[in-house]
């Protein structure tokens, strides 16, 4: 099954041998693709906490979908967390648009290795 895809391509940073270039996609099966901001403050644990933000990598519009997303939180207390993983899907809004929820746990880092709880909805 063969199904369209339509974006523009920008050059490489030339690190790969086999020469590869970055592609952005603006359409997905004739649909167009849309992205979501993200962000927060993690939970308290090990006497602080974090902020992060973000935007999720695109996803079709109009059709059921979800969003994944990565990033990393600030450095607080000298060290930070990777953030990563998969939004919920879309939850429509009464005068259109939607949004995602998304929740996780940060990966372990710090002198006294912990980790963080986070969660919350993405932008509209």
């Amino acid at each position: 099954m063969d199904i369209p895809v339509s974006g523009f391509m920008y050059s490489s940073d030339g690190s790969d041998p086999m020469h590869s270039h970055r592609m952005y996609i603006t359409s997905w099966d004739g649909r167009p693709v849309h992205v979501h901001g993200f962000s927060g403050i993690t939970s308290f644990d090990d006497g602080h906490s974090h902020q992060y933000a973000g935007t999720t990598e695109p996803a079709p519009t109009g059709v059921p979908h979800t969003h994944r997303y990565f990033t990393f939180t600030s450095v607080d207390d000298r060290h930070r967390h990777q953030i990563q993983g998969v939004t919920g899907p879309a939850i429509p809004l009464p005068n259109g648009g939607h949004y995602h929820e998304f929740n996780g746990v940060t990966t372990v880092n710090g002198a006294r290795p912990h980790r963080h709880f986070y969660s919350g909805r993405t932008s509209l």
